[in-house]
């Protein structure tokens, strides 16, 4: 049976580098004949994580068996204390075991861990081989798989040590979203939110009629947020690859999301979608401290999140305690947006309206988390 209701989004960075995002159901099915035009040989190495590879890796496996490409899998540790230099090293060496040469390509199969991991794995191992992502979680679908960002932590902050290199192609597939928590789902969530608030009013309007029906399971509904979020993203990193100016926008809530979980150690405490959902509510708050917007938006905003089923605010008990004002602002100056010491916020004038604000004061920074709950 061919697929059907697949949508294609191209990703434009020229001749050699563009690629298409697919979205729809079945993908992992038929991932086997989707994959093989992309292979100089019949071979692949499958990379994945302990709970993803429960899941699904069989089901991709067979696909790959089925076209008669040779398979491997190296299954890692699941959790965001597996993007390390230790975990890197240990990926690197298992690749080169394997024989993966310079023409081969990786199959990243997971959420934003592992293709953060696997496809800086790939940037590095023998100068850069290519790869394809298989995200399986709605935030690596809408987001971390898209755009060529591969990376792991550093303990002085998230996502500090990494390259840009662009994936092969990008197969979401919206049937594995069914095996998914509530709490990562809802996490994914708040990337998809992100995209409405940047600069789609539009689509912000859409989601506070349809969220709660994505939330609950319904494809049609999931299927048009990950299509309308890959290409707003898709055409951002089309025009801004590596992040000079405007990419910058898609950054919206992770300077202070980022810091929340550099403040957790980057544990289960507070997942990377609850740190991007609080940090989108503080920079709405602080665009409205620093006098950009009247704070009209930020009630309905946390409403919505409410709604979801998103922490809204400092009082989620995955922060508690929080850090200092003074230990939030070490954390939030290792981000990457930083120059020259200043600090760079993505601010709003309000829903859909966000930008761009460099040189950002640190006093005012400093003043406005102690307005907050951090002494």
């Amino acid at each position: 049976m061919p697929l059907k209701n697949c949508q294609t989004i191209r990703v434009d960075l020229g001749e050699s580098r563009s690629y298409d995002i697919m979205v729809g159901s079945r993908l992992i099915e038929f991932a086997g004949k989707l994959i093989e035009p992309h292979l100089k040989r019949p071979f692949t190495i499958i990379v994945t994580d302990e709970n993803v590879a429960e899941q699904h890796l069989a089901d991709l496996q067979a696909s790959f068996g089925n076209q008669g490409i040779e398979c491997d899998a190296i299954i890692l540790p699941a959790g965001e204390k597996s993007k390390s230099m230790t975990m890197l090293a240990t990926l690197l060496e298992k690749l080169i075991a394997y024989g993966v040469e310079r023409s081969d390509v990786i199959t990243v199969l997971g959420g934003g861990v592992i293709g953060d991991l696997a496809g800086f794995a790939a940037a590095t191992l023998r100068r850069g081989v290519d790869f394809i992502q298989i995200p399986t979680s709605i935030l690596a679908q809408v987001d971390s798989s898209v755009g060529g960002k591969t990376g792991i932590n550093s303990p002085q902050g998230k996502n500090l040590i990494g390259a840009f290199h662009q994936p092969k192609l990008v197969l979401a597939d919206i049937d594995i979203l069914d095996t998914l928590s509530d709490r990562h789902i809802c996490g994914g969530y708040a990337e998809i939110f992100k995209y409405a608030l940047i600069n789609d009013p539009e689509f912000y309007n859409w989601l506070l009629e349809n969220g709660e029906k994505l939330i609950n399971g319904d494809k049609a509904a999931r299927q048009y947020a990950v299509v309308k979020s890959c290409q707003s993203k898709a055409n951002i990193v089309a025009q801004d690859e590596k992040e000079h100016g405007l990419r910058a926008l898609l950054n919206l809530g992770h300077t202070f999301g980022h810091a929340l979980e550099a403040h957790t150690q980057y544990s289960d405490r507070l997942i990377h979608g609850e740190g991007v959902a609080i940090g989108m509510v503080l920079a709405f708050e602080f665009s409205s401290f620093l006098g950009f917007n009247n704070g009209a938006d930020i009630a309905a905003i946390k409403q919505h999140m409410q709604k979801i089923g998103l922490p809204n605010d400092l009082s989620f008990e995955g922060l508690q305690p929080l850090p200092s004002a003074k230990q939030m602002l070490k954390y939030m100056l290792q981000d990457k947006k930083t120059e020259q010491g200043e600090m760079t916020f993505i601010l709003a004038n309000a829903v859909g309206k966000s930008f761009v604000e460099k040189n950002v004061d640190q006093q005012l920074v400093t003043n406005f988390l102690k307005s907050k709950s951090f002494k």
